[in-house]
């Protein structure tokens, strides 16, 4: 039960994230998403991967893509 409702949680997070118009909100419901994916790894016994997921993907990815959108121009209409 609780598999099934992270996958829908990871698609529906996954879903959000495309729809999103903006970049900063985007880029927030993927490191959702990536906690996310790191609860999935702790549920199959793979704590060190959770781990791992948690702070590279969902902590320094964000952390890079946040800096990376702040560095460059954002046009909005």
């Amino acid at each position: 039960m609780l598999l099934e409702v992270l996958l829908a949680l990871g698609i529906t997070l996954s879903l959000i994230a495309i729809e999103q118009k903006d970049l900063v909100h985007s880029v927030i419901v993927l490191a959702g998403l990536d906690l996310v994916i790191a609860v999935i790894f702790f549920y199959f016994k793979a704590p060190d991967i959770a781990l791992t997921q948690a702070a590279v993907c969902a902590g320094l990815m964000t952390f890079l893509f946040l800096i990376a959108i702040h560095k460059t121009e954002r046009f909005e209409k």
